[in-house]
């Protein structure tokens, strides 16, 4: 098979390094790519939001697969447009990627298919929402209802700051039109995870769970970011719970949109707050998460690309998954400056010492290489991935192995994988985040 990836971070360095492994696969591209991606796909200069140029690139490869790694693509409405000329994409349609593309459409249908989540209002008029927010008092949190780059989401200790937050994204327009609707919602107290699934608008496949790590700084403090680090499995989903999660809140959602004739195919990623064994929704997203991807995709053992294709088809019936039996945590290495503005094209030291490194891998995130040196070229650079018999050996290998890594203004968490090493949760972890 002829396979095409779209995207450039480290979720989409996963998927090409484990595209790569199937026996199925004949050719692999990836467009645009990274540094890191090169040494597995023939990357293309194509952005992933020229649905135009992607598509007249798969037409003349003869792209069997197009598998989309971020959700801008999908909300463009690439797979209809593939779609329409033959081709087949991994990932939701449109109408189907609005589950992430419009937060106040998803609490919407949440509400409707009575899936549990916080309580919320959703408002187009600044004055209504900041009215609304002297009603309910604080803590509270406000979200841009479009896409914002995994940073529209404000956690406000006190009514001063929620109306701030409404006056930055309704009146400054802090993240542009993603900011014209807000939604504002109960803050939830718990332990958040990332859950997972396959579904070809029929059947859910769960994927294993995992948690990320969404704020900069250790000890969840400082800004919002893309996600600093994750590991799977996490004990906090227990057997029973995933159950729970399945019946109550991923089927219900395929279910619901089915019922206003969108047919949900590719990922399905729930955001949830985990509290006292029940889970209530935070948010969907409509692809695999970043780092998420990392910590599954190393601990799968399944042909990736077959289960892509069977989603993509409707055969997920009776398919299982195989996993690896080891934990893996990956902790991100990020640029001076991050999740703001950063500086590229610092040289990264030390990578040529992890070539070959036997407890797991180096995904590349943020990386070009314009001659024989490997600069920095994003906010997130490298994700440190390690398996470990135990969460704890993972963790270990993963530091060990970032010691090796250097350039001018690197940083990341000390913490990554602390959560599941203190057992389980009593409240301490709480907070909406992004992924």
């Amino acid at each position: 098979m002829r396979v095409l990836v779209i995207g450039s971070g480290g979720r989409e360095h996963a998927l090409a390094w484990k595209l790569r492994q199937s026996p199925s696969l004949d050719a692999l591209y990836c467009a645009p790519g990274n540094a890191g991606i090169a040494e597995h796909a023939e990357c293309v200069p194509i952005a992933a939001d020229d649905v135009k140029g992607l598509l007249r690139f798969a037409e003349e490869r003869r792209i069997d697969l197009t598998v989309v790694g971020p959700e801008l693509p999908l909300t463009l409405g690439l797979v209809d447009r593939f779609t329409a000329a033959g081709l087949r994409a991994f990932g939701p349609t449109a109408a189907a990627a609005r589950l992430e593309g419009s937060k106040a459409f998803t609490k919407e249908l949440l509400r409707h298919e009575r899936v549990p989540t916080a309580f919320f209002g959703v408002f187009g008029d600044p004055d209504d929402a900041a009215r609304y927010v002297r009603e309910v008092g604080a803590p509270v949190v406000v979200k841009a209802d479009g896409l914002a780059s995994g940073k529209g989401v404000f956690i406000c200790a006190t009514v001063a700051e929620a109306l701030e937050a409404v006056d930055e994204l309704m009146r400054a327009r802090l993240f542009g039109d993603a900011g014209s609707r807000v939604v504002v919602e109960e803050f939830l107290e718990g332990e958040e995870v990332s859950f997972m699934a396959l579904t070809d608008g029929t059947t859910v496949l769960p994927l294993a769970p995992s948690q990320d790590h969404k704020r900069a700084l250790d000890g969840d403090r400082g800004p919002n970011t893309g996600g600093m680090g994750a590991y799977s499995p996490a004990p906090i989903v227990t057997p029973a719970l995933q159950d729970r999660i399945l019946r109550e809140i991923m089927e219900p959602v395929v279910r619901g949109l089915a019922r206003q004739g969108v047919r949900y195919t590719g990922v399905l990623y729930a955001g949830l707050m985990v509290q006292d064994g029940r889970a209530k929704v935070l948010e969907f997203n409509v692809r695999f998460g970043d780092p998420e991807a990392q910590v599954l995709l190393v601990r799968l053992r399944s042909d990736l690309l077959e289960l892509l294709e069977r989603t993509c088809e409707g055969r997920l019936a009776g398919a299982t998954i195989e996993w690896d039996a080891r934990a893996a945590v990956c902790v991100v290495l990020a640029a001076e400056g991050y999740p703001g503005a950063v500086e590229r094209g610092r040289r990264i030291e030390g990578l040529e010492s992890l070539r070959g490194w036997p407890d797991g891998v180096v995904f590349h995130a943020g990386t070009r290489r314009p001659d024989e040196a490997l600069v920095t070229d994003g906010g997130r650079v490298l994700g440190v991935t390690a398996l470990g018999d135990t969460i704890e050996q993972a963790v270990a290998a993963a530091y060990g192995a970032v010691a090796h890594i250097s350039w001018p203004g690197m940083h990341y968490r000390r913490d990554i994988g602390q959560r599941a090493l203190a057992g389980a949760a009593k409240g301490e972890m709480s907070g909406h985040g992004v992924a």
